[in-house]
């Protein structure tokens, strides 16, 4: 068999492996993202955030105010429409500040900021806010949603678990959605409300008061 025969055998051989690799990396990858908002995973989130970790980082947790509402008056395209626009503006701010962004599941979001200045958490949270309640094109028409951002950060110190700091920044939320304050950070790492299996009592997933 000549060299240039082997060669031609070969090549039908690599081709469909390199399709094949390429579906595949296709696939993987498209199960790292949320299908409808191209945002990371919660599971992505979890593995990416914990690298940013340390004195300066935010975590926030947000949730969308009357997204209920939007749906059951204007059909469950508007939700979609709605969470598409919150999350491009997440996505913007995450460029921005080198963080990393998630879609949680439903209408709640996560976000890790490395802060430059600590002390500018405020500031962006406003803005953050702000953004998120810009109304967007539905039909022609403007609708718009409400966001409550909770958030949280150790500006000293080791890090702290993930896992931990997105349990005060989901209470930091609820306390912003139960005020209507918009957004509120909390002060101090340890958790200050009830759980139930380990999370927050009254949140989705768990039995008690209604879903903050």
């Amino acid at each position: 068999m000549s060299t240039t025969f082997a060669a031609l055998s070969a090549a039908p051989v690599a081709i469909g492996w390199a399709v094949h690799t390429l579906v595949w990396r296709r696939r993987i990858e498209a199960a790292r993202r949320d299908p409808l908002t191209g945002l990371p995973t919660r599971a992505v989130f979890e593995a990416q955030a914990p690298r940013l970790l340390g004195p300066g980082t935010a975590v926030l947790v947000i949730d969308l105010d009357g997204f209920k509402a939007l749906n059951d008056r204007h059909g469950h395209a508007a939700g979609d429409a709605a969470l598409t626009a919150v999350a491009r503006s997440l996505a913007i701010t995450a460029t921005v500040l080198d963080g990393c962004v998630a879609r949680l599941g439903g209408d709640e979001f996560a976000l890790a900021l490395p802060m430059q200045h600590p002390a500018d958490l405020p500031f962006e949270l406003a803005g953050l806010h702000q953004a998120l309640c810009e109304p967007f094109d539905f039909n022609g028409q403007p609708v718009s949603v409400g966001a409550s951002i909770g958030a949280i950060m150790v500006e000293t110190g080791p890090a702290l678990p993930l896992e931990r700091l997105m349990r005060r920044a989901d209470e930091a939320m609820y306390a912003a959605k139960q005020t209507g304050a918009g957004w509120f950070i909390a002060t101090h790492a340890d958790p200050a409300l009830p759980t139930t299996n380990g999370r927050r009592a009254g949140r989705r997933g768990t039995s008690g008061e209604a879903a903050g």
